[in-house]
This record gives structure tokens, sequence and C-alpha cells, in this order.
């Protein structure tokens, strides 16, 4: 079961909400849902996500090539982000449109970018380093070239 595709993809998704469900819960029973309080949290949840997301992108991009991981982690933080938006404000004791479509709609724009920039950080950091799959493929690809001597022909 682990080999396949869509498990990933459900375990990252259920982990983005965790994520979520744990800084709603300590919002909530720690600290009186202040205000200030809700604040901080958002911050720390979307800082993990991107955290999360970055570090997934860097070690998925170590063994396996971009048109293979992208998918799984893009399917999974978009379901992380549905379960955030529509199951998490219960879990507060609220609904998710109790402050308006805006809120709601600046809730989804935060996720997906803190999800972009952390996936693309953690990618370009593994390229940076040359530790990616690509890099890795042209290097190995190079010093063979380098290794096989020319053929002379001769007329």
């Amino acid at each position: 079961m682990r080999q396949q595709r869509w498990f990933r993809s459900t375990v990252l998704a259920v982990v983005l909400f965790a994520i979520n469900a744990v800084t709603r819960l300590v919002v909530r029973f720690g600290f009186d849902s202040s205000d200030a309080a809700q604040t901080r949290g958002s911050i720390v949840m979307f800082g993990l996500v991107a955290l999360v997301l970055g570090g997934l992108a860097f070690t998925w991009s170590l063994r396996r090539r971009l048109t293979d991981w992208l998918p799984d982690l893009g399917f999974g933080a978009f379901g992380g982000m549905l379960l955030t938006v529509l199951a998490g404000p219960f879990l507060s004791g609220s609904r998710p449109l109790a402050n308006g479509s805006g809120d709601f709609f600046a809730q989804i724009w935060l996720y997906a970018g803190c999800a972009i920039v952390g996936t693309l950080l953690g990618y370009w950091t593994a390229v940076l380093l040359g530790k990616d799959y690509r890099s890795r493929s042209l290097k190995a690809f190079s010093e063979r070239r380098v290794v096989k001597p020319r053929r002379v022909v001769r007329r």
C-alpha cells in the first residue's frame, strides 16, 4: 500500500491538517482565542506548512525526478489546504465562512503562497547544492564522457 502514489499525497494532506488542528486547539484552549494569539498561531502554522513542504521537496528531489514527486507534493498540499479551510474552523468552534468570504479566500491564498514558497525553497536548495536528481545525473554523464577516450578513425 505504501508504494501507491495516492498514499504519499494522503499522508501529506493529513500531516498538514494535523499541523493546523494542533495550532487551532492550542490557540483555542491555551490562549482563550484572543486575536493576538490567533495571529501568532496562524504565522506559526503557515511557517510549519512551508517548512514541511520545503523539507519534503528537498528530500524527494534527491532520489526522484521532478515530474515524479511534484504531483504528489501538489496533491498533498491541495488536500491539506482543503481540509484546513473547510474542516479546520470546526475545531475552533466556528464555520468556514463565518468571517465572510474575504477571510476564507485570504486563507486559501496565504496557504497556497506558503506552500509554493516552501516547495521552491526546498527544491532550489537541493539544486544549489547540486544534490538533486538532475544535477547528479548530469554530473555522472559528464564524468562518463571524460573517461571514455576518443576513437580515432583511419581512412
